[in-house]
């Protein structure tokens, strides 16, 4: 939920990145922080909660300077405290920085950065970049050679990141760089001046001329120039986008619809809902709003997750990895349905729902029932302060920011990784999970940004395909284990937004009913990862085609039997089994998108579909 402003310019910074940082307020942060550079140094202000403190703090002790760089930080490593929050300056005082993303590796560069005798002030991944920039520009005498610096630590990074660099030897410059979907950096274009920006309405007061960087894209910006190469120096001609004055266009961006751009924020968005969540270097979970106790983790014996549409798809997900993690029975109802025949409860049951909103009037319904009826009720829900969250005795937010798009996308992957963070919290508190495994499903979590991130890259290939598929009237979508809930989901985002009828199924259940449909009017889609049930999908891949099947494979990369037995294959990344769905849905939801836009059909507000069914 970070938010990062620059300016440089003729003009005062400090009130620019500051209007800037409230108008990023929406993301969600727990501290605030910002440096001005002028001519006697670098001056730094940080404080935590709200943007308010912040503007006290420099209200009490003003900075004065025409270049400089602000950020709201959403805590991932290290606590919500004055020391951790943005911006770092490196030990010796030549850079200052601000960040978006997680530094996968940053345990071993934090300690080849400790043996070289560097002190460490906070408790950040954040802070290992800038001393390594430091590092690399200690003979930097320079902008070429301080540039050249920024490169080549940038260059030891993994994972996803936005980073805006404020060199301090040289007043009037700011750096930054993208890589992955950490987040967006958007370039400000003005008259002798300048901005930079993780989303643009903090910056439209001031320029409606935007560039948008590209991943592995560098921009170096003075007050009256902006230079854009790759992180391997090529020279790039940016497009410029002149966005439009009324906030709804603003709002999109660089994108065609808000689901487009939902779709692509996806990699920031589980980066969001993990922020404050995840800490790392001890492998532990902190769900501060669940409200758990150890004792209360040790009386639930049974699990019911009550959801409605796309939410429903999640929960079959989340039965998998509260089975698996804390050994607690799933069961996973329809909101629409479960009040009506008289549920068991008792207080050993929780109650979860999931719903986008946090008004869905049957999901409310079931959670009000289950209440009555003395069993624990929790929620995950993007809504803050909606009725869902209120009524709950716990509850995870999404964190993901609004979703305008009717049909979900950005709230179905988070909504699937908090059901995951719930399942380690109550198999760590049920005791039932070692201490090694809960550290292998932590770093596995720290994956998934970057690995949704190269997954976002198929989107021209699946534009593409899409072209040659909008014209077939039925889809069947195929999935087994933990992937059967994506099939159920591919089908239902192409029914939404394409009006095309499609049925998701778990493919070992095709040969009893479904495969007298198979010909080549009617596509299938199938997901076939190298998984456990690999070979399986591949039996039921053969049986497609045997009847004349057009059949679209989602694989593994490197994959090269399938090839031979599918008509189009998207190849996906390795990704840890448990949380690969949040990456197979991706090209599911593309498609779905690409299909509709092909057909002109209205991809925002598709026809007798509303965000959030208030209404039985």
């Amino acid at each position: 939920m970070c938010g990062i402003v620059g300016y440089v310019g003729g003009r005062d910074a400090a009130p620019i990145i500051l209007d800037g940082l409230g108008r990023l307020e929406y993301r969600g942060y727990d501290s605030a922080g910002l440096a001005v550079q002028n001519g006697g140094g670098v001056q730094i202000r940080r404080d935590v909660g709200k943007l308010a403190n912040l503007r006290a703090t420099v209200a009490r002790n003003p900075v004065d300077g025409h270049i400089g760089i602000g950020h709201t930080r959403w805590a991932t490593h290290g606590v919500p405290a004055e020391r951790n929050a943005h911006p770092h300056i490196s030990m010796n005082g030549d850079f200052v920085l601000v960040h978006n993303g997680i530094v996968e590796n940053y345990l071993p560069l934090k300690e080849e950065l400790l043996r070289d005798g560097v002190t460490f002030t906070s408790e950040t991944d954040t802070e290992v970049i800038v001393h390594l920039i430091e590092k690399y520009a200690q003979q930097a005498d320079d902008e070429e050679s301080i540039v050249e610096a920024v490169r080549e630590a940038v260059a030891r990074l993994t994972g996803a990141h936005a980073i805006v660099v404020l060199p301090t030897r040289r007043p009037h410059l700011l750096i930054a760089i993208r890589i992955g979907n950490a987040g967006g950096v958007a370039v400000g274009l003005g008259d002798g001046e300048n901005f930079i920006a993780s989303d643009i309405p903090a910056i439209l007061e001031h320029t409606r001329r935007i560039i948008y960087l590209e991943h592995r894209h560098m921009a170096v910006i003075r007050a009256d120039t902006t230079t854009i190469t790759t992180l391997d120096g090529a020279m790039i001609k940016p497009q410029v986008h002149h966005i439009a004055f009324d906030a709804v266009s603003a709002a999109k961006g660089e994108f065609k619809h808000f689901m487009q751009k939902e779709i692509f924020e996806q990699a920031r968005g589980i980066t969001d809902t993990l922020a404050g969540r995840v800490d790392r270097e001890h492998a532990q979970i902190v769900l501060h709003d669940l409200n758990l106790t150890p004792e209360h983790a040790a009386s639930i014996n049974r699990v019911v997750s009550v959801a409605c549409g796309t939410s429903y798809y999640s929960a079959l997900v989340g039965k998998f990895y509260l089975e698996k993690l804390a050994r607690v029975a799933v069961e996973v109802e329809y909101g629409s349905e479960y009040r009506y025949r008289d549920p068991l409860l008792t207080p050993g049951t929780a109650v979860l729902a999931i719903t986008q909103s946090g008004e869905t009037v049957d999901t409310l319904a079931a959670m009000e029932h289950a209440r009555a009826n003395g069993s624990t009720v929790w929620s995950i829900v993007n809504s803050i302060g909606s009725q869902a969250m209120r009524l709950a005795d716990g509850f995870i937010p999404m964190n993901v920011g609004p979703e305008i798009g009717v049909a979900s996308t950005k709230t179905f992957t988070a909504s699937i990784v908090d059901q995951y963070l719930l399942a380690l919290t109550l198999g760590e508190a049920r005791g039932v999970l070692t201490a090694a495994l809960r550290r292998q499903y932590v770093e596995d979590l720290a994956r998934l940004p970057d690995i949704l991130g190269r997954v976002i890259q198929l989107d021209d290939e699946i534009r593409l395909l899409s072209g040659s598929l909008y014209g077939f009237r039925d889809f069947l979508f195929l999935g087994r284990g933990i992937q059967y809930p994506i099939a159920l989901e591919g089908a239902l985002k192409l029914k939404e937004i394409s009006y095309i009828h499609a049925e998701g199924y778990p493919a070992g259940e095709m040969k009893h009913g479904p495969i007298a449909l198979i010909d080549a009017d009617m596509p299938v889609v199938a997901i076939a990862l190298q998984d456990a049930l690999y070979d399986k999908m591949i039996s039921q891949i053969e049986q497609v085609k045997a009847r004349g099947g057009r059949v679209i494979a989602i694989a593994t990369e490197g994959d090269a039997t399938i090839a031979s037995k599918a008509d189009h294959v998207l190849y996906l990344p390795a990704c840890p089994p448990l949380l690969s769905p949040v990456m197979t849905v991706l090209p599911m939801q593309l498609l779905a998108y690409h299909i509709a836009v092909w057909r002109g059909t209205d991809v925002d507000q598709p026809r007798n579909l509303a965000k959030s069914v208030t209404v039985e």
